[in-house]
């Protein structure tokens, strides 16, 4: 199993707002991320990660085409 570096959406580095607490329901925001996160077949991505056991942490799949998008 490949191995992602940590994201989390509650967090409050960097800046001290949450994207849970910015990205409401019915948001352009909102919309992108459940696309992207649920719509998407990133399975293609994920299958060409191999560092289960040794290399740094990849960032995860979904996270580079939600920026793309939203730019």
């Amino acid at each position: 199993m490949a191995r992602y570096k940590h994201y989390d959406y509650q967090q409050t580095k960097m800046i001290p707002l949450r994207f849970t607490d910015q990205a409401q329901p019915g948001t352009f925001e909102y919309t992108l991320n459940h696309v992207v996160e649920n719509e998407l077949g990133l399975g293609v991505f994920k299958s060409r990660y191999r560092n289960d056991d040794n290399g740094a942490p990849a960032c995860y799949p979904a996270v580079l085409p939600e920026i793309v998008l939203f730019a």
